[in-house]
């Protein structure tokens, strides 16, 4: 993900009131962000509860910044992520709705995810996958699985 200065990430938000996106928190060293590392940025906001943040690189290069309420009740069971869809993820998954843009939004209409709960799927999709059998290229699986992750966020971006 290229770097992005506070002011692009308060307008990259669709689906979020100007007092909203006034209101954000930014992420905790936001300033030292390694960049590099990030398919996408998301973070839980520490001041209001349930709320959490993306920004999300679409394929196309824009910013598409969502903002997302936490769901009151968490799955029974171990839930995947929807986004890295890691198997043996060290983290807990979390529901997150997010209000769709435009109209559509402003007449209630939402969008859901599963996705891990301090979105944690850029760091779990550069883990080195076990090999699956003699020969295998756990580094091209690696980076097979870090362009799905970025399809899957920009897609889910792209319904919002």
């Amino acid at each position: 993900m290229l770097p992005i200065v506070e002011k692009t990430l308060r307008t990259s938000f669709v689906n979020a009131s100007r007092k909203e996106t006034t209101d954000i928190t930014l992420p905790a060293g936001f300033e030292t962000l390694d960049w590099d590392a990030l398919d996408y940025l998301g973070w839980r906001d520490p001041k209001i509860g349930r709320r959490a943040y993306a920004v999300v690189p679409t394929l196309d290069g824009e910013l598409i910044g969502i903002l997302f309420r936490q769901a009151e009740a968490s799955p029974r069971s171990r839930a995947q992520c929807s986004w890295c869809q890691d198997v043996k993820l060290p983290n807990d998954v979390t529901f997150y709705s997010a209000k769709r843009s435009g109209p559509a939004g402003r007449n209630g209409n939402t969008v859901g995810t599963l996705v891990c709960q301090d979105f944690q799927c850029s760091r779990n999709v550069r883990k080195l996958p076990p090999p699956a059998y003699e020969g295998y290229d756990v580094e091209a699986a690696r980076l097979r699985r870090i362009e799905d992750l970025q399809v899957r966020a920009a897609s889910f971006a792209a319904e919002v």
